[in-house]
């Protein structure tokens, strides 16, 4: 709102008023728009809404304060006490000097009436506002000066012939007064002050809070040392002690042998001296012959004690290798202790969530992390850790999860976390209590598992299969061994699944190898068309061993116990399992044909677990004591539904089997203890198809057979 004196032009604005009302006129050119605004009078102003219309006085706080009668007319309340003292006589009532509508007094006179809020109101906008004067062009002294927002100048119409544009643009322009413009930039000006001011002062609350962290922080140091230094102080006082102890007891020892034996001699002395009495006296020869043969004989027995039966020598040895204990213990106090700081600017830090590198997702209910990198204030890369790191994950339900902080110790830290369903993730990160940069980490969560690696296709040759069965892994060496059985060789892959060599052997002949498993020797098949089964060495290709048993009908799968050497051979027409020792003599038999527990129909899999039991697949998993007797059903409830390919266990007693079901094909994580299905890795990304076998790699990772594609897949599982 603008308000003009005669004087000088003034402005008045405000934001309470119902509509906003701009000064200025409208002017319209080819290429800008001026934007229309209303003129008021300043007097006018004031006589319409803030002078009384009875006395024209302008109203105030006093004796011009404005009442609101009953009719909504505004009269100050001077008029008023004037008009009743004249008007009421005994009708206690008057008439309104506006409308002449007759107003009954209340009871405590004109001044109980209510006063007029918006008159009050405009009255305190306009002692609030500032009058200023409107900006004219120096030439045409009557012409106010106009701004063009868009070009962000100021100009006169008349100077610029209507418009400012010289540059011929086609674009609208948007024109406002120039004082419109004087004030919006200056409550924009007062904006961002007040902003900078707020955000300084929360910029000293942070710098006083972290003062006060520090004073708490040394408090906390300076008593950590006092106490670390009474306990050393105290060790050493007990040890003086004991030493001190020990160096008496030495000494008592020492002293009472000694004092024994001066009490002897003390003894023997006063004998001799009782013996010499009255021997001047004596007159008879044999009397005095006798004490000299016994005195002769005492002699002898005084030489023995002449010489102290214990020694003097008592010492502290503080010897400790070639130094002295003092010295070591100088040395050990000089480097006791550490005062640690830390240049890092949390503000500048970063975070990232780690993804599959093959897909660049993060799969739930495995094992994933982030990487937190710490900087200083200048933003160069710290190279130590040591800092208190706090990691605050929140499913999109708010519901907070469990996270594992590790410090690599050379300025990164991982952040461990296990996402237990697909969603959307927040991850909040803070150093010494204050945000990192990226304070809020969104990321999102799939529940589809892609492999991690692959190799092979369908053929014969480097890097190619046909009709792979089974696989094992030797992590110590670093290979993996995938039974390549329409060649007839097994091939040899690194843990990265890269190809190294071929193993070839006549065990490995006739298409026929089903099975693979490693051995303390090496690596050992079972062949299902000769009905044997041959340890083979993994260098060389030779034949270690081979043996057959008269019982084997169609020998499928092979496993060897981890602790006792035992060979497992899973027989599907058999429909058991036959333990061998390793030198290949039966042992005994597990189970028969049945779909009860303890039997089983179309046996697929074999595998042994780190303590020596015997797990068995067809469409369930059984668990078997290393005896054969039978302990648990696992997945009770997938029998008949489907069937398992390949089955092994880890080091967690976790249980991994390929599994496929009508069209579907996928990979089960199971709980040997619960039976429950941890998780399932559908392998979104590239379809499994007949997945067969499976071994269980470092690092939560495993090795996946998969028959129909001619291919082995690895995947991380947990």
């Amino acid at each position: 709102m603008e308000i003009e004196s005669d004087c000088e032009e003034k402005s008045v604005h405000s934001d309470q008023l119902s509509e906003k009302t701009r000064v200025g006129e409208r002017m319209i050119s080819m290429s800008s728009t001026l934007v229309e605004t209303v003129s008021i009078n300043y007097e006018d102003f004031n006589e319409s809404f803030l002078t009384c219309s009875t006395c024209l006085c302008v109203y105030d706080g006093s004796a011009h304060t404005p009442k609101l009668l009953p009719c909504s007319h505004t009269v100050c309340l001077e008029c008023l006490s004037h008009i009743a003292s004249s008007q009421t006589r005994d009708t206690g009532s008057f008439r309104c000097p506006i409308c002449r509508e007759l107003i009954t007094i209340p009871r405590g006179g004109v001044a109980a009436l209510p006063p007029s809020f918006l008159v009050n109101q405009l009255l305190d906008l306009m002692s609030r506002q500032r009058r200023e004067v409107i900006p004219k062009c120096s030439v045409h002294i009557n012409q106010e000066l106009l701004f063009c927002e868009t070009c962000d100048t100021v100009f006169c119409s008349l100077c610029t012939g209507g418009s400012h544009s010289t540059g011929g643009s086609s674009c609208e322009h948007t024109i406002i007064p120039f004082s419109i413009a004087i004030k919006r930039m200056s409550e924009i000006l007062l904006y961002k002050a007040n902003d900078c001011i707020s955000k300084l002062g929360q910029a000293h609350d942070a710098v006083s809070d972290e003062l006060k962290r520090l004073d708490e922080a040394t408090e906390a140091c300076l008593s950590q040392v006092s106490r670390t230094f009474e306990e050393i102080t105290a060790l050493a006082e007990k040890r003086r002690l004991a030493l001190s102890n020990a160096v008496k007891e030495a000494r008592d020892k020492k002293k009472q042998v000694l004092e024994e034996q001066l009490k002897l001699i003390a003894a023997e002395k006063a004998k001799v001296d009782g013996e010499c009495d009255g021997l001047q006296y004596q007159v008879e020869v044999r009397n005095i012959t006798q004490k000299i043969s016994s005195l002769t004989e005492k002699l002898d027995s005084v030489a023995t004690l002449a010489e102290p039966r214990e020694n003097s020598f008592l010492t502290c040895d503080f010897q400790s290798g070639q130094s002295g204990a003092v010295e070591v213990v100088k040395k050990a106090l000089d480097t006791f202790g550490k005062v640690r700081t830390s240049t890092t600017f949390p503000s500048l830090c970063s975070a990232e969530v780690d993804t599959v590198a093959s897909s660049g997702d993060v799969v739930a209910k495995l094992k994933c992390s982030a990487t937190l990198s710490t900087v200083d204030y200048h933003g160069k890369a710290r190279t130590s850790g040591g800092d208190p790191v706090s990691a605050e994950l929140r499913t999109s339900s708010g519901q907070l999860l469990e996270t594992e902080i590790q410090d690599l110790d050379d300025g990164t830290y991982k952040v461990w976390f296990r996402p237990p369903a697909a969603g959307t993730y927040t991850l909040n990160l803070s150093v010494f209590q204050r945000p990192i940069k990226d304070k809020n980490i969104n990321f999102e969560v799939t529940e589809h598992n892609s492999p991690r690696g692959e190799h092979g296709c369908r053929g014969s040759g480097k890097g190619e299969f046909l009709q792979p069965v089974s696989v094992t892994v030797n992590s110590e060496a670093g290979f993996v061994y995938v039974l390549d059985t329409g060649n007839s060789r097994i091939k040899v892959l690194s843990l990265d699944l890269e190809f190294i060599r071929h193993i070839e052997n006549d065990g490995l002949k006739g298409r026929s190898c089903t099975g693979i498993a490693l051995t303390r020797q090496g690596l050992i098949v079972v062949n299902w068309r000769t009905k044997s089964v041959t340890e083979i060495d993994p260098e060389t290709g030779d034949t270690i061993s081979s043996f057959s048993h008269n019982a084997f009908q169609e020998p499928v799968d092979i496993a060897v116990m981890p602790k006792s050497g035992k060979i497992l051979v899973a027989d599907n027409s058999a429909s058991c399992v036959f333990v061998f020792d390793g030198q290949g003599r039966p042992l005994l038999q597990v189970g028969k044909k049945g779909s009860q527990r303890g039997q089983f129909n179309l046996i697929s899999s074999v595998a042994a677990s780190p303590n020596d039991d015997i797990l068995v697949a067809d469409s369930r998993i059984q668990i078997f004591s290393s005896e054969g007797d039978f302990k648990r059903e696992i997945f009770a409830e997938g029998k008949g539904r489907g069937r398992y390919g390949g089955l092994t266990m880890d080091s967690e007693n976790r249980i991994i089997a390929t599994r496929s079901e009508k069209c579907r094909h996928y990979i089960q994580v199971l709980s040997s203890e619960e039976d429950k299905v941890l998780s399932t890795v559908d392998s979104h990304d590239s379809k499994l198809k007949r997945p067969s076998g499976v071994a269980v790699m470092p690092e939560h990772h495993i090795v996946v057979v998969d028959l129909g594609n001619d291919c082995v897949k690895k995947y991380q599982y947990w």
